[in-house]
């Protein structure tokens, strides 16, 4: 049996329960045990304790979007790696993608990722089903049965549903079920041959570009199939001012639209491509740093529901060639928390906003139907990260727990830093620096 740990002295931070103060948890594996103002301490005895002192105690994050390769891609990444580095970032519930091989679209394979997922991960993993069979956007996967194995949503991503009876379809299940339909908005009849945004860079470079036009009209449409079938449209990895708009009416006019954004697009501008290459292509594309103010300002007036990591990790060789040839994707889970960091010492967020972003947030999203609260409540499992927002750190890609070494952010100095993650009382990552006794 594994002793309880006592958190102490952390300023403890849980946006779902309006709490910022000092304090300390007791948890175990039955959950949060007891919780107690400034220098309170439990009365039970027979704990360990970790001092929290200057450190951030808040929930666990939680990603809806990211890439775990497992099945098909064991070269990127596999459910072991992978949660092993969403833990060293912080994230106790992950949502992985299915473009797999084979694809998440049918009983089997669901259960097959479920299973290894109990086995081998050390985070709590929740699969995305396909929309379609096969990801080929032709005819629609059987969606109450990966319903029925706890699929979070539906989504093709890597692909949009470009035929938009399919999509109709889909929202109409999703109106019924209550579960999301994850679109990738992509025309891909506009985005072309394209490898980054179209704009001042790709001229520059004479490179072919993905215009913003191709995620805005798809982003449009698919508001207009939500707005019609009164499903739940969730636009994923949003990147331009258009769509920030289209979101934001939307939603004032009673659409059910919810939106995430990536903490590359939040940060980055297609300017990184200049310097970092093909570590910097990514789809969407890192776009302008007009639209990465819109993006900013979306996620402070709720526009923009969610911060998801879209970790997309490749091999080395997926990386390497030219632009053409090599993959989009940026391996991001291990570095989420230091780049956000940076809009909240630059002002940008707020901390609550950020910290509630990544964990109350996406848990009123997903939570009720896996148990998940997103809030540091007694009785709640202990999913928690502890993290000390000032420790700076620089990116050095070959310590990544991930396979995926792939970042535009190696070499960089970022501050803030997780020191901790906990997943159901249970210590899945820790800092050397951190003190236990």
């Amino acid at each position: 049996m594994v002793q309880p740990l006592l958190i102490r002295g952390g300023r403890i931070i849980d946006p779902g329960r309006g709490i910022d103060e000092t304090g300390s948890l007791l948890v175990g594996t039955d959950g949060i045990l007891w919780q107690g103002r400034g220098d309170e301490v439990p009365s039970r005895s027979g704990y360990s304790v970790l001092d929290a002192g200057g450190l951030i105690v808040c929930p666990g994050f939680i990603d809806l979007h990211c890439h775990l390769r497992q099945p098909g891609f064991e070269n990127k990444e596999t459910i072991a790696t992978g949660t092993r580095a969403a833990a060293r970032g912080g994230f106790t519930t992950v949502c992985c993608m299915p473009n797999t091989e084979p694809p998440l679209d049918n009983r089997e394979i669901i259960k097959y990722v479920t299973k290894l997922a109990d086995k081998e991960g050390v985070v709590r993993v929740l699969p995305v089903g396909c929309v379609s069979k096969g990801r080929k956007g032709i005819e629609l996967a059987p969606l109450s049965e990966l319903a029925e194995l706890g699929v979070i949503g539906f989504s093709d991503d890597g692909s949009p549903v470009s035929d938009p009876e399919i999509m109709r379809q889909a929202l109409e299940y999703s109106r019924e079920s209550g579960l999301p339909v994850i679109e990738h908005c992509e025309d891909t009849g506009l985005a072309g041959s394209g490898v980054i945004n179209e704009g001042a860079v790709s001229e520059k470079l004479g490179l072919p570009g993905i215009p913003a036009a191709a995620e805005e009209t798809m982003v449009a449409r698919d508001i207009e199939l939500a707005r019609l079938t009164g499903g739940w449209l969730h636009v994923a990895h949003v990147s331009t001012a258009g769509s920030v708009e289209l979101i934001r009416r939307a939603k004032s006019e009673g659409v059910q639209v919810t939106a995430e954004v990536t903490p590359h697009h939040l940060t980055l501008t297609e300017e990184k491509v200049i310097e970092c290459g093909t570590m910097a292509k990514v789809n969407p594309p890192l776009r302008t740093e007009d639209d990465v103010n819109a993006l900013i300002q979306g996620l402070n007036d709720d526009t923009i529901d969610v911060i998801a990591t879209d970790h997309a990790p490749h091999a080395g060789a997926d990386k390497q060639g030219d632009f053409a040839g090599a993959a989009f994707g940026i391996s991001g889970f291990e570095t989420a928390l230091g780049s956000l960091m940076g809009l909240v010492h630059n002002g940008r967020i707020t901390l609550n906003s950020l910290i509630s972003k990544l964990t109350f947030r996406p848990a009123k999203m997903i939570g009720e139907r896996h148990g998940i609260s997103g809030t540091l409540a007694v009785g709640v499992p202990a999913d928690i990260v502890i993290f000390d927002p000032d420790k700076e750190w620089v990116v050095n890609p070959e310590e990544f727990v991930s396979k995926g070494k792939n970042t535009p952010l190696a070499g960089s100095t970022l501050r803030g830093k997780v020191m901790a993650t906990i997943f159901r009382g249970k210590m899945v990552y820790i800092d050397d620096s951190v003190k236990m006794e």
